[in-house]
């Protein structure tokens, strides 16, 4: 009989663990987690000490029980999931469900699945980390406490099946307060001056004014807060000037390489180059971490655990990235000792820094084995970790200062002349433009780089000399509001501002849009208009819940926990009064902020005559009658601008009462038909596409219909009497080759998440009948 059981969450992971550890091991997966807490109930006594209520998870019965069954017949049981809080509260809710077996039960931890951190692990078995599963079991209750009780309020307030989360609702007001600074914001004029100056007719150089006298350009020092009549008088002025060359500053210039990826910093550059989801992003990590099949090797753990906040680098390591680098590069690219980087203060430090488990296991050679993803995410973690114990980059800079005059143009050259890490790497950068000293700007110039252009040989000139002007051209910009976030800036301003932590960056930012608070256009992140209204209800409601720094704090505890020093109980406890107290005063207050939020608008009624008034309702803004209820009158909002609600005549009639039938607009956009006898006839059917349900015995058409979560489904007519539906949308076309009435639309979801059409299909199960979006 087998010696010992290990139990992983995932199948993968178990295939490439089971591979190292031979037969004298059952490796087996839970799946995840095996408990959590009910769906339908709060699931926590408040009055003793908090205490969750665990049920087993909805299919997970088989599973718990093959797994006591595989535990009976070994002598060990080692719980090996993954090394994190959520890790360990899965090892912990196994270990409750598999401890009747009364066989000895051991927590293995390992940050790679490689042989030798596998089989270290087996030999040096320990216990549960209790303060970790404390710190989850925190966390989880923490976020039921605030989601469950909040979210009804919210159903009342705007509409059913809303909710609220304690971080996602954080990062969405960062969002939503983006967005009022960009509606907010108000361009400015300024102005730039480049002159073309050469000390002799063959070698020009560009130069752009960089002082007034003592005033610098208030715009990224060379922006002139000008208009043009005072833009053309300096450029006369200066073009009777003579250019001097007062100073000359020859400089040696190295950039460093950037330390190796933590999880923020990988979502964050897997964004900008890859332009992977973070969702996505961590789902391809967590393949290439747990083992994929590489040729005779078989399944092959390929890079370091990906959740993690810390730059540590094992020796083993780095020896190997040291040896690599000789090899391939040259001495000369490697530093006389491996580089070491600093951690921020509020790293857990708990795992090393995301890197390949083998660093000699260049992406060339794995390239044949792997999706495209998974070999561009993994180059890119392989080419991040090999760059960051390179040596830096060397560049010959030279800054230019030239006198006209009462004005100083500025001209910079670099070159490199080493090109150190960024022979192998160069992380990418964002758009969001900052002061010098880090500080975010309220305004951004029309051109980021709107410094100095770059001469990559100025001249060799003297000070004192005087140089030719050869040409001066003024030229207007504007000022520029903050971007839009994307994911790798929300990301990268949670991690700054201490919201959330690893694990959880991905799932903030699928929620957040899957929930409907927030949308993704051009891979910018914009609020939704209900996205705005939950949020200023919450801001007025629960002003600790969406705060910045009481969420941040309330991170720190958790950490406190975690480390044991804090016990979970008395974390909610202190929690918990002044939130049982907001619960009572929310409804008024979330009333008070919606009055609020209501603005006159410039339309009037054409019932009554009254002012139209903007209102927010459950599918965001609408134009409402300022008699009502006197008046019920109200009009959609597309954007700002109003659109009729008024029925649309058709020839159908309702098969309950016999009345006419009207196409109808829901406030979510989606047309219907209803019955003209409402509301006493509540009937209502989805508009015909012009395709009869392919139901045997069934008279029924098929109609465009939506979930409760809003997603497009194609469904008929006479539901529930006949329950046929797609997701792909039928087309009226014949099928030429089994002769269907219809075909249907393929699509795909891209990394942006937009749905692209892949192109047409039969849409019988017999039919094989298929054909691109390229006509193929």
């Amino acid at each position: 009989m087998s010696k010992s059981l290990v139990v992983v969450e995932s199948p993968a992971k178990a295939k490439t663990i089971k591979k190292i550890l031979g037969r004298d091991y059952l490796v087996e997966s839970s799946v995840g987690h095996v408990r959590d807490l009910p769906k339908k109930e709060l699931g926590v006594d408040i009055e003793n000490a908090f205490k969750p209520k665990y049920v087993r998870i909805h299919g997970k019965g088989k599973i718990v029980e093959a797994l006591r069954e595989s535990a009976r017949q070994v002598d060990n049981i080692y719980l090996a999931a993954d090394p994190d809080r959520e890790g360990e509260a899965i090892c912990w809710h196994l270990a409750e469900e598999l401890k009747r077996t009364q066989k000895p039960i051991y927590r293995i931890v390992y940050n790679e699945i490689t042989k030798g951190a596998i089989l270290a692990a087996i030999q040096n078995p320990g216990q549960i980390d209790m303060a970790l599963v404390d710190a989850q079991q925190a966390r989880r209750v923490l976020d039921r406490l605030v989601g469950y009780q909040i979210s009804p309020i919210l159903w009342r307030s705007v509409k059913p099946g809303l909710s609220a989360g304690r971080v996602q609702s954080v990062a969405v007001r960062l969002i939503c307060e983006r967005e009022t600074e960009i509606e907010a914001f108000k361009p400015r004029e300024y102005w730039t001056v480049t002159a073309t100056l050469s000390p002799f007719p063959e070698h020009p150089f560009l130069a752009k004014l960089h002082r007034i006298g003592r005033k610098k350009g208030e715009i990224n020092q060379y922006g002139f807060l000008i208009d043009g009549a005072r833009a053309q008088e300096i450029t006369a002025d200066a073009q009777e000037q003579t250019y001097i060359v007062d100073k000359v500053q020859n400089r040696e210039r190295k950039q460093r390489p950037v330390p190796p990826f933590i999880t923020s910093t990988l979502q964050q550059e897997a964004s900008r180059k890859l332009r992977f989801t973070a969702k996505r992003t961590m789902l391809i990590a967590q393949q290439l971490y747990e083992g994929l099949e590489i040729g005779n090797e078989g399944a092959v753990g390929l890079i370091t655990y990906m959740r993690t906040d810390s730059t540590r680098v094992s020796q083993e390591a780095l020896r190997a990235a040291r040896e690599y680098i000789k090899t391939k590069y040259g001495v000369e690219y490697l530093p006389a000792r491996p580089v070491q980087y600093r951690s921020k203060k509020s790293a857990q430090d708990a795992h090393e820094a995301v890197r390949p488990t083998v660093p000699l296991r260049n992406p060339a050679a794995l390239k044949r084995y792997l999706t495209q993803e998974q070999y561009r995410l993994y180059e890119l973690i392989w080419m991040r970790f090999i760059a960051s114990q390179m040596k830096p980059a060397v560049f010959d800079a030279t800054t230019l200062d030239i006198k006209a005059g009462p004005y100083l143009f500025r001209a910079t050259g670099s070159v490199m002349k080493f090109k150190g890490f960024r022979r192998v790497y160069m992380e990418g950068k964002d758009d969001d433009v900052t002061r010098a000293g880090g500080e975010k700007t309220a305004e951004a110039p029309d051109d980021v780089g709107e410094t100095p252009a770059n001469n990559p040989n100025l001249p060799a000139v003297k000070e004192g000399e005087t140089l030719q002007l050869r040409s001066l051209v003024p030229k207007q910009h504007w000022t520029q509001p903050p971007p839009r976030y994307n994911e790798a800036t929300l990301v990268k301003t949670l991690e700054a501002k201490e919201i959330g932590r690893p694990s959880t960056y991905a799932s903030i930012l699928s929620t957040i849009q899957e929930r409907g608070y927030i949308k993704k256009e051009q891979g910018r992140l914009s609020p939704t208009d209900v996205g705005r209204l939950v949020n200023q209800l919450l801001i007025h409601g629960f002003p600790n819940i969406v705060d910045v720094e009481f969420t941040a704090q309330m991170e720190k505890q958790l950490d406190t926990v975690a480390d044991g020093h804090v016990k979970w109980a008395l974390m909610l406890r202190e929690f918990y009064p002044p939130f049982q107290t907001a619960l009572q005063e929310a409804p008024d207050k979330m009333y008070q902020a919606r009055k609020a939020m209501e603005t006159e608008s410039d339309e009037v009624c054409e019932k009554c005559g009254a002012q139209m008034i903007v209102k927010w309702g459950r599918y965001g803004r609408f134009l409402g009658c300022g008699k009502y209820p006197q008046c019920q009158n109200i009009k959609r909002l597309n954007g700002d601008e109003a659109m009729d609600v008024e029925p649309q005549k058709t020839e159908h009639s309702c098969d309950k009462c016999g009345k006419p039938m009207v196409i109808k607009t829901s406030r979510a956009g989606t047309q219907f038909l209803a019955c003209t006898g409402y509301p006493i006839c509540k009937n209502a059917k989805p508009c015909p596409i012009g395709i009869d349900c392919p139901e045997n015995e069934c008279n029924g058409y098929i109609g465009e219909r939506r979930t409760r979560r809003g997603k497009i489904f194609y469904g008929c007519s006479n539901y529930p009497t006949c329950k046929f539906s797609t997701w792909d949308k039928p087309i009226i076309q014949p099928c030429p080759q089994c002769k269907a009435p219809y075909l249907v639309e393929k699509t795909k979801i891209t990394e942006g998440g937009a749905a692209v059409t892949t192109g047409i299909a039969c849409n019988s199960k017999t039919c094989q009948y298929t054909q691109k979006a390229n006509g193929t």
